[in-house]
């Protein structure tokens, strides 16, 4: 579709600039490292991501849009099949595909060889806007081949995957930033959306802690599977964050992109 990459840049880089900002001014909890010192690794591991999936593009050649696209075209795919409206699908590939999403993490922490990718988004010793882009690049890989197959499968709008690759990264944006919201607002928000506070308890070193609160965007998932804890044992303000065996060298390019490949 015209423009959809930078209507999602735009949407993106606004968005963040409006947590960064929030977080600057009602932090939630006090930092233990400088912003300068962990953003700029954060943001390499970013462009490396975004290099990756430019790769990945070579070699599909398609990514999530575009197979949607490429889906429509041929009648591939259950939606193709059905006479859905517009918006029903729409509502149905945002919903679907936010299961899949849940699930996917779910098992990132179960699977021995995903967590070792994925526990290099754990390792950040704080957690803000910038935790939400922290992810190695064979884990960012793995999970746009997942979203192709479903698509292919599936066969949603074109439309739908562009707005639930907005509000994906919107709501993750906002579930990992450091801003304080009301506890009775956090309390209303959190019955639909993930917030700040109840992701937070998800990257807490504690083992039965991080194994709960999946959700990136909608809070029903781990509601509905028995995988959500309201708040962490030791309170927001005390509890660990990060991975236990750590120290400070998450905040530090190499290391983060070697750590799936060290033993512990």
């Amino acid at each position: 579709m015209e423009n959809e990459a930078i209507i999602r840049l735009g949407v993106f880089l606004g968005l963040f600039a409006l947590f960064a900002a929030l977080e600057t001014f009602a932090p939630r909890r006090r930092r233990s490292q400088t912003r300068a010192r962990r953003w700029s690794t954060n943001w390499a591991i970013t462009i490396i991501d975004t290099l990756t999936l430019r790769a990945l593009a070579f070699a599909l050649p398609l990514l999530a849009v575009g197979a949607a696209i490429d889906a429509d075209q041929n009648g591939w795919g259950l939606f193709n099949q059905l006479a859905l409206p517009l918006w029903g699908e729409v509502l149905l590939t945002i919903l679907i595909f936010d299961f899949i999403i849940w699930a996917q993490h779910l098992i990132t922490h179960k699977i021995p060889f995903l967590w070792r990718f994925h526990r290099v988004h754990h390792s950040d010793v704080d957690i803000d806007v910038t935790t939400a882009i922290r992810f190695h690049p064979v884990e960012i890989a793995f999970s746009m081949v997942l979203k192709i197959g479903l698509v292919y499968l599936l066969g949603p709008a074109a439309l739908g995957i562009i707005l639930f690759e907005i509000i994906l990264n919107g709501s993750a944006m906002f579930n990992h930033a450091n801003i304080k919201l009301p506890l009775w607002l956090d309390a209303i928000v959190r019955r639909v959306l993930v917030t700040p506070d109840m992701h937070r308890v998800h990257h807490s070193v504690t083992r039965d802690e991080h194994d709960t609160n999946y959700g990136f965007a909608l809070s029903i998932w781990d509601q509905m599977f028995g995988t959500y804890k309201a708040q962490p044992d030791d309170g927001h303000d005390d509890m660990a964050i990060g991975l236990q065996w750590q120290d400070d060298r998450p905040s530090k390019l190499g290391w983060s992109l070697a750590l799936p490949f060290f033993r512990k």
